[in-house]
C-alpha cells in the first residue's frame, strides 16, 4: 500500500515511520515543511516531500501526481497558547490544510486517518469515551474539532485517533516533552513549578504509532482512543521522571493551573477510557514505569 505521512518531521511522524520501515512493506510517501529531519539511512523504503499542506493547488497536484491509497495526516498545529495567539495560522493549518487534503483525497478514493487530541472535551467528565461529547475550551480544540467534522463529513472511509498528552524521544531534533523538561532541569539543579490539577492518562509515542498501525491494518473505520492507560498529573509524571533518575525531588514545586498566566485554558481533567481500543484493535499500551526505561535507559 501506498501510504502517505503528513507531519513527518515531528516526534510522532518520526516514530510512525520508523514502524512502518521496520515492521511493513507499505512504500510511504513522508511530508513536512522544508528540509527532511528523518534520521534514516534506508532512504529507499521511503520519499521525502517538502509539502505546505496550507496551499490547496500544492496539495491538489501532489496528490493527483502520487495517488496514495492512505493519508495519514499527523500535522498540526498543536500549541495551544501559540493557537490562542495565532488564531489565523491555526484555523489555516489543523482545519484548511485538513479539507485540502480530504478534497484531494476524493479524486484518489484514498482512504483516511487524521490524529486529533483529547482537548476536544471540555475537561469536566473525563476520562472520555469516544461516543463522549466534545466541548473544547481553547482554539486548538475547537480547530481540531472542526478538522474532525470535515473528516466525518467527506464521504471517505475515514478513521479518527484521538491521543492525549504524547511523551517520548524524538529521534532526531530537540523537540521538549514533560520527561525531558523534568530531567534537563533536575539535573542542572534547576528549580521547577510541576501543575499537580490536571489530569491525563499520558500516550507514549512508540504507543501511539502502534495503535495507528493497528487502525491501518486492521481497515478500522470510526472515532479511536489511542492513550496510555494510567491516569496522572504533570506532576505525578516528573515524580516518577525524579524517582526513576534519582534526582532530587526538592527542587519541584506542586502548583495548579492558575499559578500560570497562560492565553488558553486548559481542560483539567481528560484522558480516555481506551477499551474499543483495546476490544477491537488489540491495543495494549506499556506501563508508565516501562516507557520511562524505554525513554532514559
Amino acid at each position: 500500500m501506498k501510504i502517505l505521512i503528513t507531519g513527518s518531521n515531528g516526534l510522532l511522524g518520526q516514530h510512525l515511520i520508523k514502524l512502518l520501515i521496520e515492521t511493513t512493506g507499505h512504500t510511504i510517501l513522508a511530508t513536512g515543511r522544508g528540509a527532511s529531519r528523518l534520521p534514516f539511512d534506508v532512504s529507499d523504503l521511503y520519499d521525502y516531500f517538502s509539502l505546505d499542506i496550507t496551499d490547496g493547488v500544492a496539495v491538489n497536484d501532489f496528490m493527483l501526481a502520487h495517488e496514495p491509497e492512505m493519508i495519514i495526516h499527523a500535522a498540526a498545529m498543536t500549541q495551544p497558547d501559540e493557537c490562542e495567539l495565532h488564531e489565523v495560522e491555526c484555523w489555516n493549518v489543523n482545519v484548511t490544510a485538513t479539507r485540502f487534503l480530504l478534497d484531494a483525497a476524493k479524486k484518489i478514493n484514498a482512504r483516511f486517518i487524521y490524529i486529533s487530541t483529547d482537548f476536544v472535551f471540555d475537561g469536566i467528565n473525563g476520562p472520555y469515551k469516544e461516543t463522549d461529547i466534545p466541548g473544547p475550551v481553547n482554539y486548538y480544540g475547537s480547530s481540531k474539532l472542526a478538522a474532525e467534522k470535515s473528516v466525518m463529513e467527506s464521504g471517505l472511509q475515514w478513521a479518527i485517533v484521538r491521543t492525549v498528552l504524547v511523551y517520548g524521544n524524538i529521534l532526531v531534533g530537540n523537540r521538549s516533552n514533560v520527561i525531558s523538561w523534568v530531567k534537563e532541569n533536575l539535573i542542572t539543579g534547576k528549580p521547577i513549578k510541576v501543575v499537580s490539577d490536571q489530569w491525563r492518562t499520558p500516550t507514549y509515542v512508540e504507543d501511539l504509532a502502534k495503535g495507528i498501525l493497528l487502525v491501518l491494518e486492521k481497515n478500522a473505520a470510526g472515532i479511536y482512543h489511542i492513550s496510555g492507560e494510567e491516569g496522572m498529573s504533570p506532576y505525578d509524571m516528573a515524580v516518577a521522571t525524579a524517582d526513576y533518575l534519582h534526582l532530587d525531588k526538592s527542587l519541584m514545586t506542586k502548583v495548579n493551573a492558575a499559578t500560570f498566566t497562560q492565553p488558553a485554558k486548559r481542560p483539567l481533567r481528560t484522558g480516555f477510557v481506551i477499551d474499543k481500543a483495546k476490544k477491537e484493535l488489540g491495543y495494549k499500551p506499556m506501563s508508565f514505569k516501562e516507557a520511562l526505561k524505554k525513554m532514559l535507559g
